[in-house]
């Protein structure tokens, strides 16, 4: 039986994290952006940065089977090579994947809510001002003088 090495610790402290800024995504490509912040901390921590790890070398990969890809760069590295295949890092990465895409397809479904948070209606603001806006403009529609 080989020796397995556990990196669900630092799984437990980057999650919390991740399920916090994916909630506050606003769009698909905020949750890939998430996704791979998340993982490239996970992997700062396991490979305790001896390892230079790139925007592009993690993406969320929804045609795969594992939701995520990892680039050929960062898998020739002998440091990540030795943390994938002796430890529980794969089954991490595919959780946190999983997580992703769910959460990117509740977003796809419903791209009228997130365009509303993205773009909110022109006459919103003129109906209910903002503090500010109220004392500068005390009276809208009228002009200044």
């Amino acid at each position: 039986m080989t020796k397995q090495i556990s990196f669900t610790k630092i799984e437990n402290e980057v999650r919390p994290m991740f399920r916090e800024r994916l909630n506050h995504c606003e769009s698909t490509e905020d949750v890939k952006k998430e996704f791979v912040y998340a993982v490239t901390e996970l992997l700062h921590k396991v490979l305790e940065n001896a390892v230079e790890i790139r925007y592009e070398d993690v993406a969320l990969d929804l045609a795969s089977d594992d939701c995520f890809s990892v680039s050929d760069g960062l898998k020739a590295k002998p440091e990540f090579a030795a943390a994938w295949e002796g430890s529980d890092l794969p089954r991490i990465m595919r959780g946190l994947a999983e997580v992703a895409r769910k959460h990117y397809e509740h977003l796809d479904k419903n791209p009228t809510k997130t365009e509303a948070k993205m773009y909110p209606n022109p006459g919103q603001a003129e109906k209910n001002p903002t503090k500010t806006e109220a004392k500068m403009y005390p009276n809208p529609g009228q002009p200044r003088k």
